[in-house]
């Protein structure tokens, strides 16, 4: 990974060929992550990937996160490998909570990154995102027909109580 200054560093090429595109930065426990302007994901993505120097061309993970009641409320977050370096960097897009009714919307990276298809799909399966673009963005992990983002913070736990009697029985 990247060290601090480093990060900073690829921060001011990205800066200088995508004014805007890069929001902040985070060093945290030994992890680099570029927290990016979600309209110029590709670019910055595409940079990492084809800039001479870095070659970030794998994408090892791609996953949501929901910060509810934080504003913006969920994290895109892609993971990139340079293999050559054996150095990782992680890119993190936030999108806010859409009006009643609507989902939140990015571009997908399917055609930067093949690996993201089914990630991508996991994560509108469970978190509504819609990923604009993406080949087949349908359900991958839940039946057709379920209702609802099972991962959202919101979403109500319901179902049916399960009673535990392992340690009521009586020895006796």
């Amino acid at each position: 990974m990247p060290d601090a200054p480093g990060l900073e560093l690829i921060r001011g090429e990205i800066e200088g060929d995508h004014p805007g595109a890069v929001l902040e930065t985070s060093f945290d426990r030994d992890q680099a992550a570029l927290i990016v302007e979600p309209g110029q994901l590709l670019e910055v993505l595409s940079w990492l990937r084809d800039a001479p120097g870095h070659g970030y061309r794998f994408l090892s993970s791609l996953h949501a996160a929901d910060y509810l009641p934080a504003e913006p409320r969920f994290g895109i977050h892609y993971e990139l490998l340079n293999r050559n370096r054996a150095e990782r960097i992680r890119v993190k897009a936030m999108l806010g909570d859409p009006p009643s009714g609507e989902l939140p919307q990015i571009d997908s990276c399917v055609e930067l990154f093949p690996t993201a298809e089914f990630q991508e799909r996991e994560a509108f399966d469970f978190f509504g995102i819609v990923f604009r673009g993406h080949p087949e963005l349908t359900r991958i992990l839940l039946p057709d027909d379920y209702v609802g983002w099972p991962q959202r913070r919101d979403f109500p736990l319901g179902g049916e109580p399960v009673t535990f009697t392992y340690n009521e029985h009586a020895d006796g």
